[in-house]
């Protein structure tokens, strides 16, 4: 069969692939951290730092390219570059986050393929949660488990062909006006890189809380807190 991705989706798919590599054995232990330096929160509360750290993170990412316009000497050429790697930044620190809440909730994804899915379904808000639904024959509540648990190798490929597809018409079209904002110089590139990145980000959010639900209410109801190392 001809493969029909084009390289944006090519990119797409790169991009999350090696940052879930990377953050798929160690997010786990990063709640883990999370719980030992705050062993009085709850779930729900280790879920609201996570939310905290992504949207400061972003929105900083945001405004530090914004300002890369203002600076003198800086050409086009660099700025876009600067943009583009911000972008990469912003989509790794979507999916750390989303990876960090499904841990708390006790879904952890066995391989890349359902670190992909479950990143980019939760991403698209409700686009993608009827996709994975539609293919798992699950209810709009139920999904993310069932992705992770209920579905086989060849049907998630066919889920993330359309996913990736979906995403990147959705992501560009979004985020083709924050590009161009960004480059505005004297400083006004910053502001709109800052807030366009927050609000994104306010939105992954939100999206992250609808797909998950409320967090386990004690942590009794998953695993215990490990030693400390």
């Amino acid at each position: 069969m001809k493969d029909t991705t084009g390289p944006a989706e090519k990119l797409l798919v790169r991009v999350l692939d090696n940052g879930s590599r990377l953050q798929g054995p160690a997010v786990a232990k990063y709640v883990d951290l999370l719980r030992r330096a705050h062993p009085d929160e709850s779930p729900a509360q280790i879920v609201t730092r996570l939310e905290k750290q992504f949207l400061l993170g972003v929105t900083g990412s945001g405004s530090a390219v914004g300002a890369t316009a203002a600076f003198p000497g800086v050409g086009t050429v660099a700025a876009i570059g600067a943009v583009g790697a911000e972008a990469i930044f912003f989509l790794e620190a979507s999916a750390l986050l989303t990876l960090a809440i499904a841990a708390v909730h006790g879904i952890e994804p066995h391989d890349h393929q359902q670190r992909r899915a479950l990143v980019l379904a939760v991403a698209l808000g409700d686009a993608g949660k009827e996709i994975v639904a539609a293919a798992t024959g699950t209810s709009l509540k139920n999904w993310p488990k069932a992705l992770t648990g209920q579905i086989d190798n060849k049907q998630l490929k066919l889920v993330n062909n359309s996913l990736v597809k979906r995403f990147v018409r959705k992501y560009f079209a979004k985020r083709s006006a924050l590009v161009l904002g960004k480059l505005v110089p004297a400083g006004i590139g910053a502001a709109i890189g800052g807030a366009g990145n927050r609000a994104i980000g306010k939105r992954t959010i939100a999206n992250a809380r609808d797909a998950f639900g409320p967090p386990p209410t004690t942590w009794s109801e998953l695993r215990t807190v490990p030693p400390a190392a």
